[in-house]
């Protein structure tokens, strides 16, 4: 295993899947406009966000640096992280009973290699989710949980409860395919 990786994320939920299977990183987040210049599909769109946040720790740092973009995706349209209760409600009431993707965008740039090795990637989850209440829709968004992900909740948290089943990989949908990129990491 490489030792001069960085993860250019401040992800718990990244840090935590490295964590596990014992892939040592050092975190360096990136802080970058995350706004799109273009109209883009969603595939496109994690990838050019992903490779943002890689390049611009690539100009500070040398090493093996990945970086990643996670987003949900219903009816073609791109759903962020909601700002507040009501977003958050509007959002989850939307997806009830529904599918919709989880695309995850990755992009490595070896910026201790001569000249620079670039690689990026995307990769996309079906979600169903079942039924829920309003009424548990409104104890939900009460909590700190929806706030700092995009769609509003997290596969392995709480809401993951009322998530029938997946198409694909669940480490996509927590913000990672790390079966697409651990080989890359060796």
């Amino acid at each position: 295993m490489r030792e001069d990786i960085i993860l250019a994320s401040a992800s718990p939920r990244r840090m935590e899947m490295f964590q596990k299977r014992g892939i040592r990183a050092e975190i360096h987040p990136a802080q970058i406009d995350e706004s799109l210049p273009i109209a883009m599909s969603p595939e496109t769109a994690v990838m050019y966000l992903s490779f943002a946040k890689a390049a611009h720790v690539a100009e500070e740092r040398q090493g093996l640096i990945i970086a990643a973009d996670t987003i949900v995706v219903y009816e073609g349209q791109i759903i962020g992280k909601p700002r507040g209760e009501e977003e958050a409600f509007r959002i989850l009431s939307m997806l009830r009973d529904q599918k919709h993707q989880v695309i995850t965008g990755v992009c490595l740039i070896d910026s201790a290699a001569d000249p620079a090795e670039k690689r990026c990637l995307y990769d996309v989850t079906d979600v169903y989710f079942g039924h829920y209440s309003d009424e548990e829709l409104r104890a939900y968004v009460q909590t700190p949980e929806p706030y700092d992900k995009a769609g509003g909740y997290a596969i392995q948290e709480s809401f993951g409860k009322y998530i029938d089943h997946i198409e694909g990989d669940m480490d996509n949908v927590i913000g990672f395919p790390m079966y697409r990129v651990e080989d890359l990491l060796r």
